[in-house]
């Protein structure tokens, strides 16, 4: 079993004066817009509409994104010009699980993962193992990740990216696919972690257990700080529209 999320744990992740942009079909977009930032908390949720940037802000620290200027670093490490070692600190889980799980059964595809941190195949094998039995999925372990459901694609995407342990963990909205008994099964499981995270999502349930909300709006940190300050906000934004806007 493993302990409770620690605050002394956290690796800080910052940027500074951060633009990210890309090509569309009338010439380049913008995608983040001079964001500086610097996440510590335990967990910090990061909220906003569809095509605000959460995406691109998360792919940052490890170095799925590469910043057009600015600087980011995953503690000391500059996923830019070190992105394996950034991403030997981040697990990063995406939305849909099927777009991470590689092999066809979930115990071949932790054992993947284990491969370069345990050489011995009996002993990856056992361990991979092992992770299935922590996610409730040992009887799964050599069922097609094709006859899986949603949820459970989900805890052995997860398993596999735990398996190396990360120092942070990295998750884009991870529980878009998933219904209710699975949302409340990954919010436990995410609760015993040790690692820090940093989560994108729309479920306001996960992100009112964050200790650091941020929105993300129109390419921009529109607004941070505890999730009973934030949240109420963003809600009202949602509503009766965002600063700027107009009617």
């Amino acid at each position: 079993m493993q302990p409770a999320r620690r605050p002394g744990s956290s690796e800080p992740l910052y940027c500074a004066d951060v633009t990210v942009t890309a090509e569309g079909p009338a010439g380049p977009v913008t995608v983040l817009d001079r964001v500086t930032c610097e996440f510590t908390a335990p967990r910090t949720a990061v909220v906003g509409l569809n095509g605000s940037g959460k995406s691109t802000l998360l792919r940052l620290f490890n170095g799925l994104v590469t910043p057009t200027s600015g600087v980011v670093l995953t503690g000391s490490v500059d996923p830019v010009a070190f992105p394996r070692e950034a991403r030997s600190l981040v697990g990063f889980v995406f939305t849909d699980p099927a777009s991470q799980i590689l092999m066809p059964t979930p115990l071949e595809d932790i054992e993947l993962s284990l491969r370069r941190r345990v050489p011995d195949r009996v002993q990856r094998a056992e361990q991979a193992l092992s992770w299935l039995r922590r996610m409730g999925l040992e009887h799964r372990a050599h069922h097609s990740v094709f006859d899986l459901s949603g949820g459970e694609r989900q805890l052995v995407a997860l398993a596999a990216v735990l398996a190396v342990e990360p120092r942070v963990l990295i998750l884009d909205e991870p529980t878009t696919l998933l219904d209710l008994r699975n949302r409340l099964k990954l919010r436990e499981l995410l609760d015993g972690l040790p690692q820090q995270q940093l989560v994108s999502t729309h479920d306001l349930d996960l992100a009112e257990s964050a200790e650091h909300v941020v929105v993300v709006h129109e390419a921009r940190i529109l607004d941070q700080g505890p999730p009973e300050l934030v949240l109420p906000r963003y809600r009202a934004w949602c509503a009766h529209g965002f600063p700027g806007e107009t009617a």
